[in-house]
């Protein structure tokens, strides 16, 4: 990588991480302020062309991202919602990818219809970054942001493998439907078997290491290890880093681990604003293949380009209105945490979620060069365009009025459910702690006044998390106690301040030993978060 190319990913860095400030001054969504930051660096004469191999693109930017992604979730909730991910992530990316290829082969001269199955399945998938990213910031119900992250998750896997068939097929020009069904049922129990592999053993690991610092980096090394390991026995990438992210989320979790858990969110969430920056800035510099390649026919290409960005928005649509119905018709008491939605304007702030991103253009710039027989791939520059094509209206276009639709909609997270679910959370944390009081005083003797201290404590554990489980009376006086208790919390911050400027200045004394200095910081540190 060339020094040119070194400042220009620098930029992209820089700009992912101030593109999360102005976008919430702005209330636009950060991958869409990256995208047009990318443009404007491919427009400028003085920026290089990016110089990433397309092939290196997928396995260096989609495994961070879906990891950190997964973690937001879990096993359960994908268990619960799997009619409505079955029905986007899989059936609507068969249908948008059989639209896509019927239009594009009718529509572009000299496309084989295997080439317009590549570019239909190319630009199927809605992005998973971008949907929740873009979704996740607007206050929309818990039940649409679940559905949209688990349709971004896995419509990945299917449109990746349709891809891949379709590739194999132009470029051979032999194609064979029992062949490609196989390959689909070999790829998914590859990367199954890959994924949950590869998380029992890294679970193993984990409890071997015990220091959170190790932890976390093995959490990095994961991602990237789940998804060559399941490409090279050809299987999955994609499905190989999901399941074995589920499977960390799942059984990888030690209650009392607090400084891991501390760390490894913290560690996550800046992995997922660096890559996501980085990825949609991408995205928006590759705007200068799209220029090379309609130099002289910009009329058609944009014609065409505009014909498949009708045919994805459309066909989303049209799937969901009569998906959403008859998941609802499906739906019964007994499907407890299904996330339905439950209204028409729910349905269409799904459909406008569907923007694509950096896989789309990451596959488009994969195609081959040639095929086979040496020719050059059919209409490779064409797809490339159109592709780009699509991302671009899709992120631009649907991620910057996606906020004005949700407000002009009226659509709304449900914050009662939220804050009735978070009362129960907190009754049950506290009567877990009076559960555990009793047992200790079973083997242990208390004296009366302890035991009175530790039980008004129990009940205090779930008050703080939510104050409303007290009584009214009782509400007020807690209320008094947390005005004291808060201040108490800043005269000992202001004393724990004073304690670590002295002892990093003693870091700096002729003598010192520095690791003994960040030791004992390290503890005034944790003491602070008590």
């Amino acid at each position: 990588m060339t020094v040119d190319q070194l400042a220009l990913l620098f930029a992209l860095l820089v700009g992912a991480v101030v593109s999360v400030p102005v976008g919430e001054r702005l209330r636009l969504p950060a991958p869409v302020l990256m995208t047009v930051l990318g443009i404007v660096l491919a427009l400028l004469e003085f920026v290089p062309n990016v110089d990433v191999p397309p092939e290196l693109i997928l396995p260096l930017l989609l495994p961070p991202l879906l990891y950190a992604a997964v973690r937001r979730t879990s096993w359960r909730q994908f268990a619960a919602n799997v009619r409505p991910i079955l029905l986007l992530a899989v059936a609507l990316v068969f249908v948008t990818t059989l639209c896509v290829a019927v239009v594009a082969h009718a529509i572009v001269p000299g496309l084989p219809l295997a080439a317009a199955v590549a570019l239909g399945a190319l630009v199927a998938p809605p992005d998973p970054v971008a949907a929740t990213a873009v979704a996740g910031k607007l206050g929309l119900p818990r039940r649409l942001v679940s559905i949209l992250e688990g349709e971004g998750l896995f419509n990945d896997v299917t449109a990746i493998v349709l891809y891949h068939v379709a590739i194999a097929a132009a470029v051979s020009g032999t194609f064979s439907p029992w062949r490609a069904g196989l390959d689909l049922v070999l790829s998914a129990v590859v990367a199954i078997a890959v994924g949950l592999a590869l998380g029992w053993g890294t679970n193993k690991a984990m409890s071997a290491l015990g220091d959170p610092t190790l932890q976390v980096a093995l959490t990095l090394l994961v991602p990237f290890a789940a998804y060559v390991l399941a490409e090279e026995l050809h299987g999955s990438g994609v499905l190989g880093v999901l399941v074995t992210a589920l499977f960390l989320v799942e059984y990888a979790t030690d209650a009392d681990d607090v400084m891991a858990r501390l760390a490894g969110h913290t560690f996550w969430d800046i992995v997922d604003t660096l890559v996501t920056g980085v990825a949609f800035g991408l995205v928006g510099l590759e705007l200068h293949n799209a220029v090379e390649t309609a130099a002289g026919h910009w009329g058609e290409l944009l014609t065409w380009a505009g014909a498949v960005v009708g045919v994805v928005v459309l066909v989303r649509l049209a799937w969901l209105l009569p998906a959403t119905w008859l998941t609802k018709r499906l739906h019964t008491s007994r499907d407890v945490g299904e996330d339905i939605p439950v209204s028409w304007r729910e349905t269409v702030v799904m459909w406008w979620s569907g923007m694509r991103g950096v896989a789309s253009v990451a596959l488009a710039l994969a195609i081959p060069l040639e095929t086979d027989g040496g020719d050059a791939f059919p209409a490779r520059g064409e797809i490339v365009f159109i592709a780009f094509g699509v991302v671009l209206a899709t992120l631009l276009v649907q991620g910057l009025s996606l906020t004005w639709l949700v407000n002009r909609l009226g659509v709304r997270g449900d914050t009662e459910r939220e804050m009735d679910f978070e009362r129960q959370l907190a009754l049950r944390a506290a009567k877990a702690a009076k559960r555990r009081l009793r047992e200790i005083e079973q083997v242990e003797e208390l004296p009366e006044e302890l035991s009175e201290q530790m039980l008004r404590r129990s009940f205090d554990i779930g008050v703080r998390i939510s104050p409303d489980i007290a009584e009214d009376e009782r509400r007020e006086a807690l209320r008094q106690r947390a005005l004291r208790l808060k201040r108490v919390r800043r005269i000992e911050g202001e004393m724990l301040s004073a304690a670590r400027h002295e002892v990093l200045t003693a870091r700096s004394e002729a003598g010192a030993d520095p690791e003994v200095v960040d030791r004992v910081l390290r503890h005034l540190d944790v003491r602070s978060l008590r």
